[in-house]
């Protein structure tokens, strides 16, 4: 048997995605061409997340259907909720195998050029060049618990509060799910008093660098997991740039991208163990 080639679904995670994927039941009068497994058109999305390779231009001889059929049940899945329920189960995994640390997060929101369409805006630190940006919060250890997509021009700060409140409640043990970091930290763009009282007001302490004072503060010491998460989601090609017209798309591609960080960590720890 041939080397399983990276981008394609290994079964520990096939096992996790197969329950939350929508049953097609094949009409009975006129079926048409059978449907493509899920499983090989899965293999044909992440080929496309991790090349970054154009849509049309997917390989036939790979066996991963048409780029047409991959982009369609991309565009499916996400609608139904399949990458969002795929990350919330694995970070419970991780929760549960106490791998997740709600003692600390940390949040940042970099660019991502794009040539237009929905949520790009002139960047304004990009010589006004149109483009996304990613903003994304991590628990202790760098694990992504939340990602949004906004224009180039909006300022990271705006995106404070809807990341908190995106964050899922992570089950995986006993009693109430957990929520919200005990501490977040922030780089001198979410220096706000404002938004430290909303961060209060929901029981986490801000630890926030502030504008005018010399670098060197030492919240880098905490705040490095999260631009380690950047490091491994734009690793991914196709979230390197946003080809995506449809943000909807793009939002797929980012959140796929956490759930498969997640995954990545839960099953080094189980080789590690086994």
């Amino acid at each position: 048997m041939g080397q399983r080639r990276p981008w394609e679904v290994d079964d520990g995670l096939w096992e996790r995605i197969t329950p939350l994927l929508p049953v097609i039941e094949r009409r009975q009068r006129y079926p048409g061409r059978k449907r493509l497994e899920d499983r090989r058109v899965l293999n044909g999305i992440l080929f496309v997340l991790y090349t970054g390779i154009p849509w049309e231009f997917l390989p036939q001889e790979l066996g991963y259907g048409s780029g047409s059929t991959c982009w369609r049940r991309l565009r499916d899945w996400h609608q139904t909720g399949v990458w969002q329920a795929l990350h919330e189960l694995l970070l419970a995994e991780l929760r549960a195998a106490d791998l997740l640390d709600f003692t600390r997060a940390a949040v940042d929101g970099p660019p991502a050029g794009m040539k237009g369409g929905a949520k790009t805006r002139p960047s304004p630190v990009d010589r006004g060049r149109m483009g996304s940006k990613h903003h994304v919060i991590v628990e202790a250890h760098g694990i992504p618990l939340a990602a949004t997509l906004t224009g180039g021009n909006r300022h990271d700060v705006t995106q404070l509060m809807p990341l908190v409140h995106a964050v899922p409640a992570v089950k995986g043990k006993r009693g109430r799910p957990h929520r919200r970091p005990d501490v977040l930290y922030a780089d001198r763009g979410y220096d706000y008093d404002t938004y430290r009282r909303d961060l209060r007001g929901l029981g986490i302490r801000p630890v926030i660098a502030r504008r005018g004072t010399e670098h060197g503060s030492g919240l880098g010491v905490h705040r490095w997991v999260v631009e380690a998460a950047f490091a491994l989601l734009h690793w991914f090609r196709r979230l390197r740039i946003r080809w995506e017209i449809r943000d909807d798309l793009h939002e797929a591609f980012l959140t796929l991208g956490c759930a498969i960080i997640c995954w990545r960590r839960l099953a080094a720890v189980q080789r590690r163990h086994s």
